[in-house]
């Protein structure tokens, strides 16, 4: 089977492109390196052994897309190229819902061109707004908390909207909760530009004494301990779902949640990172983060059961693989 994977050396689609590597999927990435660095793909032939084929270049523009397509016959697309910092996606909409749809309208006409029968979407959590949880797939979602996670949600409608007039594209939604850790190797991980949006890399980065300490946005939510709980899954997991997926995709649309199905608070992460690496992690608490929730984690029954897929990782990994990745990273 040949695979495109868009954004296949950033955080998520390197270590899924090391999964199907692995599996022996002819993979092809294409990525503009604007979450990532060249070096990723040295890692990759390192931790695979093979010369994973590449091109530089950005999804939402056609002609780049028609290079790639007319040298390839690929039999799935796995779209992870975005822009994903909840943030920044609030103080810069326009940004966010120019590359984000852009970049999801571009590859599916590029599939209906071509005829790529398989589309896994990279989607996310945030499609299910504010609502209690555990959130399952057949909700009907609520409105968005910021422009992120509504770039998904209308990429999911513009889908959804696209398997309804052409039923020989299947697609698969997944919605990933909160991926953290790296490859047992150290060699990949994530590697944010800049000051971290994700709660992982900020306390790596405290860890490492790159940074004085971490900031935890708010402690006044109805939860355990007055910090945001969320469904932290660990990154290899995660890949190895995309797998499942590429692997038991049914025809037409399919929605999956993929995530632990376990709740842990900002709180309860930094405890189990310290615990497990011996390292004390400072903190203070500042103002809530525009756009976040209260609680987060999944209903994870569907992709059990359908995909056969679970969570083989505890929080424990997560905090020791994300340590050993920040450890070797070159300041």
């Amino acid at each position: 089977m040949s695979v495109l994977v868009s954004g296949g050396t950033g955080f998520i689609g390197s270590h899924t492109v090391v999964v199907l590597c692995e599996a022996g999927v002819d993979v092809v990435v294409v990525d503009n390196f604007y979450n990532s660095s060249p070096s990723v793909l040295d890692m990759l032939e390192t931790i695979t052994g093979k010369k994973v084929p590449f091109y530089e270049g950005d999804v939402t523009d056609p002609t780049f897309l028609d290079h790639v397509f007319k040298k390839h016959h690929f039999e799935a697309i796995i779209h992870f190229a975005g822009y994903k910092a909840v943030g920044e996606s609030v103080t810069k909409p326009l940004k966010y819902y120019r590359n984000n749809l852009n970049s999801t309208l571009s590859l599916t006409e590029k599939a209906l061109e071509y005829h790529v029968p398989k589309f896994i979407f990279s989607s996310s959590a945030t499609v299910y707004g504010d609502r209690p949880a555990p959130l399952k797939e057949e909700m009907d979602c609520g409105k968005t908390t910021n422009p992120y996670g509504e770039t998904k949600s209308m990429s999911e409608r513009i889908l959804e909207d696209t398997v309804k007039v052409n039923p020989e594209f299947s697609v698969a939604l997944l919605r990933y909760f909160n991926p953290i850790g790296a490859h047992k190797s150290g060699l990949i991980g994530e590697i944010p530009v800049g000051v971290p949006n994700n709660l992982m890399p900020y306390i790596a980065q405290v860890a490492k004494g790159k940074r004085e300490r971490l900031s935890i946005y708010g402690n006044d939510y109805p939860t355990v301990d007055g910090t945001g709980v969320r469904d932290y899954i660990h990154v290899v997991d995660l890949a190895y779902g995309h797998k499942a997926a590429l692997d038991h995709m049914p025809k037409g649309l399919q929605i999956y949640n993929l995530g632990s199905g376990q709740g842990t608070s900002v709180l309860e992460l930094i405890t189990a990172f310290e615990k497990v690496n011996q390292i004390k992690i400072p903190y203070v608490i500042v103002d809530r983060r525009p756009g976040d929730v209260a609680t987060s984690y999944a209903d994870v029954f569907k992709s059990h059961h359908d995909l056969k897929w679970k969570t083989q990782k505890t929080v424990e990994d997560m905090c020791r693989d994300a340590w050993n990745f920040e450890k070797n990273l070159k300041d």
